[in-house]
């Protein structure tokens, strides 16, 4: 569960990226940044090994 979460924030994290960077859309791209965010902040305090 661990490892999908953390590529889950990767892909949202690469995608705000993308989008900031080349579209500008805004609020939605900003949501994908704090879930991304939120994701690797859970992993890390969770400090699950795989």
């Amino acid at each position: 569960m661990g490892n999908i979460l953390y590529s889950l924030a990767l892909v949202l994290l690469v995608f705000w990226a993308i989008g900031f960077f080349a579209y500008g859309v805004g609020g939605l791209i900003h949501a994908l940044l704090v879930i991304a965010i939120i994701a690797i902040l859970l992993r890390l305090i969770q400090g699950k090994k795989v």
